[in-house]
């Protein structure tokens, strides 16, 4: 890289950006309330392949792991309009996660994937409320 090249800015985005971009454009039921943290000119952070239709999809995460793509893929198989959900790490040279789900009976697959990544915030809010309430008990034992 040259001494000009500007280096390219990471780009946090919330959820509700990263689910909006998974459906390229259509409304999201989960609203945008960090417009602090969006940059018009920066890529979505999740796309869909070609050749996706409406029951079948792959998706491109992009900056994800397998952190990510395993806790997701466990939460949507839960969801009983799934017949498949996979994901593969294409080279792990590069910071991306590709994302498989296909559904059973015209299930929607952005609506599925938009309630998996919903539900697997969830979890996490409820990890997090018990370890904070778990820590905070200890610490008053400490006392």
């Amino acid at each position: 890289m040259s001494a000009s090249a500007e280096e390219p800015k990471d780009v946090e985005m919330t959820d509700a950006q990263a689910t909006a971009g998974a459906a390229h454009g259509e409304s999201s039921a989960v609203e945008d309330t960090d417009d602090d943290f969006v940059d018009p000119d920066a890529e979505p952070k999740i796309n869909m392949l070609p050749g996706s239709t409406d029951t079948e999809a792959s998706f491109q995460f992009d900056k994800e792991d397998h952190t990510l793509g395993n806790a997701l893929r466990w939460i949507i198989m839960k969801n009983p309009e799934v017949e498949f959900c996979g994901y593969t790490i294409p080279h792990p040279a590069e910071a991306k996660m590709n994302f498989r789900i296909q559904t059973y009976d015209g299930a929607n697959v952005r609506k599925v994937l938009e309630k998996g990544l919903n539900d697997l915030m969830d979890l996490c809010d409820v990890v997090i409320d018990k370890f904070t309430i778990s820590r905070d008990e200890f610490n008053d034992q400490q006392e």
